[in-house]
C-alpha cells in the first residue's frame, strides 16, 4: 500500500466532487438587520441592491 500525503488526499477530494449547475441549489443569504437577522431574499428591490454594493474588508492585525 502507497502512503497518500494530506495535500494529495485534499486534491483528490476536489477532483472527485464536480458538480453541474443543474445539480446545485441556491443557498440562502441571511444578514443582520437593525438587530436581528432576515433572509436577504425578503428585502425589497431597492435594499437588495445596497446588499449587493457592500464591500467588505479583511482586518488585518497590528505587527508588535
Amino acid at each position: 500500500m502507497t502512503a497518500i500525503s494530506t495535500t494529495e488526499m485534499t486534491a483528490l477530494n476536489h477532483a472527485a466532487v464536480q458538480l453541474t449547475d443543474a445539480e446545485r441549489q441556491p443557498c440562502e443569504v441571511w444578514t443582520r438587520v437593525m438587530g436581528y437577522h432576515r433572509p436577504v431574499a425578503s428585502f425589497n428591490i431597492g435594499k437588495q441592491g445596497e446588499h449587493q454594493e457592500r464591500q467588505f474588508f479583511a482586518e488585518q492585525r497590528c505587527a508588535d
